[in-house]
């Protein structure tokens, strides 16, 4: 029989951020679960097992194991109320911790891993284990070891093989991406109505993501349909579809290969620009019959 338990710890307030996945926001936190709950007052933790869930306002965490510390919070001691109190009672949680095929969701958003640590103080998210994944609507965050998501900063941080991809199929991969999301407009808005197209004009692949910026360090990484760049550490920005990278810069395309000190890529056009280091220059190999389409080092981009 499936048991529930009703969590109405009080939660610290803090501000939403449209359907993202931020457990900062006053209310209770209800939790469910197939196989019972213990609740441990000297250590100040609930455990729930076996198909756990933990619900609070849009978010729902899935996992085969939950578990919610919670502390005093105002003069009286945890022990001396239980935590279906409600939020007028003696304890707050301050984090919450999911084990085994942990999968957290929101009407938009979608975070997996193996393991996951919502920590309430700090207001982020670390997912840990194997086949770590945040999707939005429109672009999808891999990594290999962890991934950190900071729903008040809008911002998710990668680490291990991290690769972002677009919903044009776009792609950054890096062994560290920084990815900062832009903030919802709110219903009724301007940026949420809306807006006539010019005629003639055609709208950006990317003007349409949530994504605003990419930061990459280390191995960096960037796919396009005519070429792959490479370099040290590179700044993606999706509204304007510029990739810009610094550090052993390299770009390859079909057999062609040039390098140099920085790099300037256009995903909307496919062109690119490279710069030489100080007192050097752009070098290349030019495949006799593969070089259209390459640029110069100071070739315009359009």
């Amino acid at each position: 029989m499936k048991r529930r338990f009703a969590l109405a710890l009080s939660l610290l307030a803090g501000a939403a951020w449209a359907q993202a996945v931020d457990l900062n926001q006053g209310g209770p936190i209800e939790v469910t679960a197939r196989d019972g709950m213990e609740w441990r007052q000297n250590e100040q933790v609930v455990i729930a097992r076996g198909a756990a869930r933990a619900v609070r306002g849009g978010v729902t965490i899935d996992a085969d194991l939950l578990m919610a510390r919670y502390r005093p919070r105002g003069g009286a001691p945890a022990e001396a109320r239980p935590p279906s109190e409600g939020p007028g009672g003696a304890s707050e949680i301050w984090r919450l911790e999911a084990e085994g095929t942990v999968v957290i969701t929101t009407a938009t958003d979608r975070a997996e891993g193996d393991r996951a640590i919502y920590d309430m103080d700090q207001a982020v998210m670390v997912l840990t284990g194997r086949n770590l994944r945040l999707t939005s609507p429109d672009n999808v965050l891999t990594a290999r070891d962890s991934v950190e998501y900071w729903p008040q900063r809008r911002m998710a941080v990668a680490r291990g093989d991290a690769v972002v991809v677009t919903k044009d199929d776009r792609r950054v991969r890096a062994d560290v991406l920084v990815a900062y999301f832009k903030e919802a407009p709110t219903e009724g808005s301007a940026a949420q109505r809306p807006v006539a197209a010019r005629p003639g004009a055609e709208a950006s692949p990317g003007s349409s993501s949530n994504l605003e910026k990419v930061e990459a360090y280390g191995r960096v990484e960037i796919r396009t349909p005519e070429e792959v760049v490479r370099g040290d550490s590179g700044v993606y920005t999706p509204p304007n579809g510029l990739a810009r990278l610094l550090g052993n810069v390299t770009i390859v395309r079909g057999d062609n290969t040039l390098t140099g000190c920085e790099a300037i890529v256009n995903m909307d056009t496919g062109i690119s620009r490279l710069v030489a280091c100080p007192n050097e220059r752009v070098r290349g190999i030019i495949v006799p019959g593969e070089g259209q389409g390459l640029p110069g080092p100071g070739a315009p981009m359009r």
